[in-house]
């Protein structure tokens, strides 16, 4: 059970990689895309660590770790769209302060 487990992990880690290869216009894809990646990693350690019999406190650290990513991407998208008008990449000039 934990092989099909782990397969189901793996497939679900590329198609949030390809994801977040391909929609890179809009920095909300793009966060929800890494979003994606760090929550089927958690999957994939919490499978690891269950089928090896390891202790659980470093799922909790992680998990931790994968909440504050989440707010800091989302505090960034409020301040873009707040001082841009639009999460749009190509909307962004580097040459403007």
């Amino acid at each position: 059970m934990q092989h099909y487990l782990m397969l189901l992990s793996l497939v679900m880690l590329s198609m949030s990689m390809c994801a977040f290869i391909m929609n890179r216009a809009h920095l909300l894809n793009s966060l929800l895309s890494l979003e994606m990646m760090s929550v089927t990693i958690y999957f994939l350690i919490g499978v690891i660590f269950v089928t090896l019999g390891l202790e659980l406190f470093y799922l909790m650290f992680f998990l931790v770790l994968i909440v504050c990513e989440g707010v800091l991407g989302i505090s960034l998208l409020i301040s873009l769209v707040y001082s841009h008008g639009e999460d749009y990449f190509k909307a962004f000039n580097s040459m403007q302060c």
